[in-house]
């Protein structure tokens, strides 16, 4: 802070022109001495203000965060494949963060990952056990599941991919929302009509018209969806650590 003098009148080079100036007697000498309150500088009180305003601003906005994020978990604990006594399992809280779209597209990826999985399950026992005897590829296909793509011919590689992107392209005509019609803030937007993992593929006529048995088939599906993608990762694991088929390790129990 700049000094005033009382005889000197106010420093023309203080930042602070508005101090107050109080004289008082001092009765051991006798003598005026100028006592010096200076007033805040104006900018620093538009600063402090203009800090309070926003803590305040913020004290609000968790409340708004907190009641969306409580709706969604409601919204999840509800979905089905929330089982005793395990419940509604998210350790890494995805379902506070998201909202009613982003939980169903979580639960669209969960089922199609749990489909993948049960198929591989498959192929990796079917293909183990049958290899050397099996008409495909004149029975050349050897060794543990996960050395067998690297042995096919090239001509199944362009089969396979026309497969998956005729599949995908048929799953992303069903479920998702036109990319042209959807909002820049909302990518990758399902259906609203669209229940995830519903495709309409039911050749066997497997699915319940009543509401309820179809829930239990749903959670049935969740359920030997997430065991096999266990299984799958297990036996990827298992495999690339000994080389060893997983047909071979039960043979060998």
């Amino acid at each position: 802070h700049a000094y005033v003098r009382a005889d000197k009148g106010i420093d023309p080079s203080s930042d602070f022109p508005n101090q107050l100036l109080m004289l008082t007697f001092s009765k051991r000498r006798k003598v005026n001495t100028p006592y010096i309150i200076p007033t805040p500088n104006t900018g620093n009180m538009k600063l402090a203000i203009l800090s309070l305003l926003a803590g305040s601003a913020a004290a609000f906005a968790p409340s708004s965060m907190m009641k969306t994020s409580s709706t969604s978990l409601k919204a999840a604990e509800d979905l089905v494949g929330a089982l005793p006594p395990v419940g509604f399992f998210d350790p890494l809280g995805f379902a506070e963060k998201a909202d009613e779209n982003t939980m169903k597209r979580y639960r669209e990826a969960e089922l199609t990952h749990g489909r993948v999985s049960m198929l591989a399950v498959i192929g990796f026992l079917v293909g183990e056990k049958v290899e050397g005897s099996s008409f495909l590829f004149d029975a050349s296909i050897k060794g543990p599941a996960i050395s067998h793509l690297g042995q096919v011919p090239e001509g199944f590689w362009a089969i396979l991919l026309i497969a998956i992107g005729a599949t995908e392209q048929f799953r992303a005509e069903k479920g998702w929302v036109d990319p042209s019609e959807v909002p820049v803030d909302q990518p990758g937007l399902l259906k609203a009509d669209y229940v995830a993992g519903d495709l309409g593929f039911d050749p066997l006529g497997l699915k319940p018209e009543d509401p309820e048995e179809f829930m239990i088939m749903q959670t049935k599906e969740l359920q030997n969806g997430r065991l096999a993608m266990l299984a799958a990762a297990g036996f990827l694991a298992q495999e690339l650590a000994d080389g060893k088929g997983i047909v071979e390790h039960l043979q060998s129990m």
